[in-house]
């Protein structure tokens, strides 16, 4: 039997070349729904003769089902036809309202996400091999119908050999390489677009969408989420996340604890009592604020599927494999930037959203923040009325970036998705509750936690370490920074009879700098060794 050496590039040449031929439609199609939209006056006659003639004849080149469609209805379908790696491609674009027109991301939150079912036979194959025992000698039963089969993986009703109801969620054959292919593809294609249409950030959104969708084809992960959401939510017995039998899951295969209750969607619940469906909503906000202000690790892919309302009542979370998290510095400034949004502090709402951005060439920060007071302002003026979102409030300060060319990281959007999700929850329980001030009851609280003297202190004995290193290199920094300052000063009192004043103003300007960063909330081992090392040298310093 002979050998070829390219047989295992053969798929990904292949999937290069389907890339490539949804990519040039699409820029044709693009090209040719731009031309008939121009205005009827650039349209009649002999007007604008190459682009019309040129658009005319290059139509002939797109599926004919698509031809006549908008630029976001080709983009969608040709998502659609790439496969599941694009479709959640396309799902985290549709999220992305802070970079892409809205009439896009209108038209890709219609993708879906059920995909056509894999054989139960192939599914079975999988679970025996990834965890390498006949599937009897762990399981009573699997239903051979799934409860669910979406772009990665496929989930089944089980019963473990102790009788304990569970759920399997089961990565597809084959969809693990293909997805990485994809990705290596993607990330190519980025580079290219970054260069045709770098104001809607395209590299950004597809290295973004890469990083996720690595972790969601590894069970692994999603099984150490749940037990991390557990565990900080350990002393809310409201709150609840799916147990992982660790014992029966693997890199392909999830075998958590099953949730008997009601989508907070489904007619049924409205069966509950008015109060039992206010401490729904009550219970959620408060899920959702803590994961966001408290903990900076959420539940990135929420929406009503992805909630489980049970007796008692009990919020269950599943579907965990895609989470966000905020650094230490982004936690503590979106936690002052919501306590000052919920409370209508106009001027720090705009300061601490703008601490969280990243500026692109041009950037107008100042442009950005008077734009984004005025937004605050007419919701205010709104709120009077009873028509106020945070959520819709948020995502719209967020989207007025792309103007200005201020940017912000897609934990921002996934955040306000979540925000979003429960938002509409809260006003189909009860229209009449008061979503908005719910917010600000859990976040005050958190907010008052966060400066608590003790949880202070617990920041001051993590930061010894750091503070300890700077005590200990100190004299030496304090040393060789005054003689360097000496030997300046002593080379500019030849020239400049005004040496004196320099030396005091250098040292002040050292202290203030020092208590800016102080005020500013920078990390304690920076604005301590500086307010120190400034104290020291105006006082010994020559």
């Amino acid at each position: 039997m002979q050998l070829n050496p390219l047989a295992s590039y053969k798929g990904v040449v292949n999937r290069f070349l389907q890339l490539y031929k949804h990519v040039i439609g699409l820029l044709i199609g693009g090209f040719v729904t731009y031309v008939r939209g121009l205005p009827v006056i650039r349209r009649r006659r002999l007007r604008s003769p190459i682009k019309r003639s040129l658009a005319f004849f290059l139509k002939f080149l797109i599926k004919k089902e698509i031809r006549n469609q908008p630029f976001e209805i080709q983009l969608r379908r040709r998502l659609e036809m790439l496969g599941p790696t694009y479709v959640k491609l396309g799902q985290v674009m549709a999220i992305r309202e802070d970079l892409l027109p809205s009439n896009i991301t209108s038209e890709l939150k219609q993708l879906l996400d059920n995909l056509p079912e894999v054989p139960f036979e192939q599914i079975l194959a999988i679970i025996e091999e990834s965890l390498d025992r006949p599937s009897k000698s762990m399981f009573l039963e699997i239903k051979t119908k799934p409860l669910g089969s979406a772009s990665i993986g496929q989930t089944h009703r089980a019963t473990t050999s102790h009788g304990v109801p569970v759920v399997l969620k089961v990565i597809k054959p084959g969809i693990r390489e293909t997805i990485l292919s994809d990705l290596k593809l993607l990330q190519l294609l980025g580079g290219v677009l970054e260069v045709i249409i770098p104001r809607y950030q395209p590299q950004v959104i597809i290295e973004e969408f890469c990083n996720y969708t690595q972790r969601e084809i590894d069970l692994i992960y999603e099984a150490d989420h749940a037990e991390l959401f557990a565990a900080n939510f350990d002393g809310h017995p409201h709150i609840v996340f799916p147990k992982i039998f660790r014992e029966y899951s693997s890199r392909d295969v999830l075998c958590m604890e099953f949730f008997d209750g009601l989508k907070p969607n489904d007619p049924k619940i409205l069966e509950l009592s008015q109060s039992e469906l206010n401490k729904v909503i009550d219970y959620g906000i408060g899920a959702i604020i803590k994961m966001l202000f408290q903990d900076a690790f959420f539940h990135a892919d929420l929406h009503a599927a992805n909630l489980i309302v049970m007796p008692g009542p009990k919020i269950g979370f599943i579907d965990l494999g895609m989470v966000g998290r905020f650094e230490e510095k982004t936690k503590r400034s979106m936690l002052y930037y919501f306590f000052s949004l919920v409370n209508g502090d106009i001027e720090r709402s705009a300061k601490h959203l703008l601490s969280m951005a990243n500026f692109g060439p041009g950037g107008d920060p100042a442009g950005f923040k008077r734009a984004v007071s005025d937004l605050l302002r007419r919701y205010l003026i709104q709120s009077s009325h009873g028509n106020f979102s945070l959520a819709q409030l948020i995502l719209e300060s967020l989207a007025i970036g792309g103007k200005y060319r201020v940017f912000f990281p897609v934990e921002m959007t996934l955040m306000v998705k979540a925000l979003v999700t429960y938002e509409g929850v809260g006003n189909f329980l009860n229209p009449k509750m008061d979503i908005p001030e719910l917010s600000k009851k859990h976040i005050s609280v958190i907010y008052r936690d966060y400066f608590n003297p003790k949880h202070l202190w617990q920041e001051l004995v993590r930061s010894m370490p750091e503070m300890l290193d700077v005590a200990i290199q100190l004299p030496k920094l304090i040393t060789d920074g005054s003689r360097a300052v000496d030997e300046f000063l002593s080379e500019s009192r030849r020239e400049n009879p005004l040496a004196g004043l320099k030396s005091s103003l250098i040292a002040g300007s050292c202290i203030v700098g020092g208590v800016i960063a102080l005020v500013q909330g920078g990390p304690p081992i920076l604005w301590i060794g500086l307010f120190a090392s400034s104290v020291l040298f105006f006082l010994f310093g020559k």
